[in-house]
């Protein structure tokens, strides 16, 4: 696809300086970008290049238009309108409606005849495809399981039984969504499962990166709200809730029973202890414990920053000392309280 300069710009709500005649059809890099392809600037690291971009045009701030040496499509948030361009000349080619004589198809099962189902595709009894779903090659969908119009799975996809999925989902190779919960009762030692009679029930637009899981609830049902973002290996326990438009990096973990508000975004390698709360508009920064509920909107951190091992060998033994610091600082307000 190919677009003019200020067709882009009408298409993002941005101001061209320089030709808008200038032809785009492509985005890349600052470093790697030439003729016919248009770049952006969004982090200021990265504006040591921009001096000596080839790029037909940058997307970019105000702040730096001055010293574009290319046209320039100026707007308040680069990365946003990098994100829709990028989509605009790349769109997702649908595959026409199609199942692949290698699939297998539950006669019990119903599929929209535009529906692209790929080989070795199992679709067992009670399913449900609504229009423009596509199977790529190796998906399992269970019993009763419903996929909302337009969704998409990537090779190697699990859904098991009974799960729904919003409209336009994406849910890339590895994923499991539905397995049981890790529910069990100790009977002397001894391990008793607890049946896993819940559901997954995911809202329109997710998306759901490698081999992320997501467990079924116990007795009620998991919750993923619309336009929820979830990133690679990422594990979601039973019976949680995750509220609208949250985003989760990779390797973050969530225990059983919590509740994620909407709008948060939660860094990569974070931990989330079972049966707390976070509420709306939180940010937990990577690699951080959450280990009871967060009632205030702001940003959480409890991870320390790598560093020179002697400095940390020599912080973490002070952190040893802190006990003993405290004792005799009390103990020397007392005396100070006593004289007083």
């Amino acid at each position: 696809m190919q677009k003019s300069l200020g067709e882009l710009a009408e298409y993002v709500g941005g101001e061209v300086r320089g030709d808008a005649q200038c032809r785009i059809s492509a985005v890349a890099t600052l470093q790697a970008a030439g003729p016919g392809q248009i770049s952006f600037l969004a982090n200021r690291r990265y504006a040591r290049h921009l001096p000596d971009t080839r790029a037909s045009a940058v997307i970019l701030g105000a702040q730096d238009a001055a010293s574009c040496p290319v046209n320039a499509l100026v707007v308040a948030n680069p990365y946003l309108a990098y994100a829709r361009i990028a989509g605009l000349l790349t769109p997702h080619q649908h595959l026409p409606g199609a199942i692949h004589p290698g699939a297998v198809i539950d006669a019990t099962a119903s599929i929209d005849a535009s529906c692209h189902i790929g080989a070795c595709c199992v679709v067992e009894a009670g399913a449900v495809l609504e229009r423009g779903v596509t199977l790529a090659p190796g998906c399992y969908i269970g019993r009763n399981v419903r996929l909302g119009t337009g969704s998409r799975l990537s090779p190697g996809v699990s859904i098991y039984h009974d799960v729904v999925i919003g409209p336009r989902a994406i849910i890339h190779s590895g994923a499991v969504i539905g397995a049981d919960g890790f529910g069990f009762a100790n009977d002397h030692g001894r391990w008793v499962k607890v049946p896993q009679l819940g559901r997954v029930i995911i809202g329109a637009d997710v998306e759901v990166g490698a081999n992320t899981t997501i467990d079924r609830g116990a007795l009620d049902d998991t919750l993923i709200g619309e336009g929820v973002k979830l990133d690679n290996q990422i594990q979601i326990a039973h019976n949680v809730h995750i509220g609208p438009h949250t985003a989760i990096a990779a390797c973050v973990a969530i225990a059983g029973s919590t509740v994620i508000g909407r709008f948060c975004a939660i860094g990569g390698a974070a931990g989330i202890a079972g049966h707390l709360e976070i509420c709306d508009n939180v940010q937990v920064t990577a690699m951080s414990l959450v280990s009871k509920s967060i009632n205030k909107p702001g940003v959480y951190s409890s991870s320390l920053q790598a560093e020179d091992h002697l400095k940390w060998k020599k912080k973490l033994a002070r952190l040893g000392r802190l006990e003993d610091i405290a004792e005799r600082l009390s103990a020397l307000e007392k005396q100070l309280t006593d004289k007083g």
